[in-house]
């Protein structure tokens, strides 16, 4: 059998019998028409996102004052090019909704490139923040603060260890601001968040205090006993982590002091000396 791309048939090339027609090409659209065109290999555009306040499915008009067949265009096109270009942008926002979704995702850009957070972790942060704005939660609220509190969500939702001291920092909102509004989140759509594992913050913690890697396996081993105990439970895991770190650094003879540590974790000393005094006892250290 022999494949004809050209007509979309497979044939018998004795006989010439064809066993199926009208096939789907499988390949790529593109095809290389110049020089210029050959090293672009892009399939389509964009793909749709929604932390794009039309998800990116609209048309946009090039900058580029060029024609189709690479020529510059007279000073009276260009202008009208530009004016085209103007209204382009404009039909784009001309409801209060599209306004509100973009002034947010421009903040959702800087949040998770300034927080280093993965597109997952933005796109659920995006959904959260359209039903909310759907369920019309943002009505008298800062677009920031419920931003903020969407991407905090998010960070809890798929577990990546993001405090809300670092969205505070990061947004230039107050902390009790958005907890209170990630608390209406919650509460309003109904979300179930899953428990964060302190396991999770132990590397960036080590990370940020210069934590010796052998003293970050034994800071784990000493979480891992402390969640078969159930000692675990109830207990923020920010100051859990530095806990065990820290047992682990006085274990290893490493000299790293309680301040360093309750600084790498945006944790208090205090918090540090009690889950220290818990874990020593409960685990027998």
């Amino acid at each position: 059998m022999r494949n004809d791309s050209a007509r979309g048939e497979a044939y018998c090339s004795y006989c010439g019998f064809v066993s199926s027609e009208k096939m789907i090409e499988t390949g790529p659209e593109w095809r290389s028409f110049s020089s210029d065109e050959k090293d672009d290999k892009s399939r389509t555009g964009l793909p749709t996102s929604l932390a794009i306040h039309d998800m990116g499915l609209a048309t946009i008009i090039g900058g580029e004052n060029r024609d189709a067949a690479g020529r510059s265009l007279s000073g009276s096109m260009k202008s009208s090019i530009e004016r085209m270009r103007t209204w382009d942008r404009r039909s784009q926002v001309r409801e209060s909704t599209d306004r509100n979704l973009r002034q947010a995702f421009g903040e959702l850009s800087r949040l998770s490139e300034k927080l280093a957070v993965s597109e997952a972790v933005t796109e659920r942060a995006a959904y959260i923040y359209r039903k909310a704005l759907e369920m019309s939660l943002v009505r008298g609220r800062s677009i920031t603060m419920i931003l903020a509190a969407s991407l905090y969500a998010a960070c809890r939702d798929r577990e990546v260890p993001r405090t809300l001291k670092d969205l505070a920092a990061a947004s230039n909102v107050k902390k009790k601001d958005i907890a209170r509004s990630y608390r209406l989140l919650i509460k309003e759509m109904d979300l179930k968040m899953p428990v964060v594992d302190p396991a999770r913050c132990v590397t960036r913690i080590a990370s940020r205090a210069k934590v010796a890697e052998k003293t970050q396996r034994r800071a784990l081993q000493i979480l891992l006993k402390a969640g078969k105990e159930r000692i675990s439970a109830g207990k923020d895991p920010m100051g859990l982590s530095a806990s065990a770190i820290y047992v682990a650094c006085t274990l290893e003879g490493e000299n790293i002091t309680q301040r360093d540590i309750a600084e790498a974790a945006g944790v208090t000393e205090v918090t540090i000396r009690n889950r220290y005094k818990g874990l020593r006892l409960a685990l027998g250290i």
